[in-house]
């Protein structure tokens, strides 16, 4: 898989972790993220991730942040991405079996090194359950997008 990366300043130090972790499992890193302590808008670093994954160019993106909830709010104004905040083992594998996120958010603020690996891989190595129920309901969120998020 091609994974698109994007930090903003509050999430740098688990950047280089992170990358190394998706080349170690044996994925392919796009770096988008800054790559300084100073104070940047974080949706600058979330939209060109998911224009990537929208396009195809990429399998997945993953953004950090402080927090992750100012990256995954930005993320999710993207039609098409579905990004999960998320900052335990078992909300990664369930967004991923249930709701088919193509986007990962993180807070480095609020994990640190050892559980972002542990989440990161949970992610990456999760498929979507393709049973009928998480289908029609990803399908509703589709639906839900092409009534607000028009272009």
């Amino acid at each position: 898989m091609k994974i698109a990366l994007g930090t903003d300043h509050a999430g740098i130090r688990l950047k280089e972790d992170i990358i190394k972790l998706i080349t170690d499992l044996g994925h392919e890193v796009e770096d988008l993220s800054c790559n300084c302590e100073t104070s940047v808008d974080y949706p600058d670093y979330a939209l060109p991730v998911c224009e990537k994954v929208i396009s195809g160019e990429v399998d997945r993106g993953i953004l950090i942040c402080g927090t992750g909830i100012g990256m995954s709010i930005a993320a999710n104004k993207v039609p098409g991405i579905r990004c999960a905040l998320t900052h335990d083992v078992f909300s990664a594998k369930a967004t991923r079996e249930h709701n088919d996120s193509n986007v990962l958010a993180m807070g480095e603020r609020v994990v640190g090194p050892g559980l972002a690996a542990e989440i990161v891989t949970a992610w990456l190595t999760t498929d979507f359950s393709q049973g009928e129920r998480h289908i029609g309901r990803v399908s509703k969120i589709k639906a839900i997008e092409d009534r607000y998020l028009k272009v």
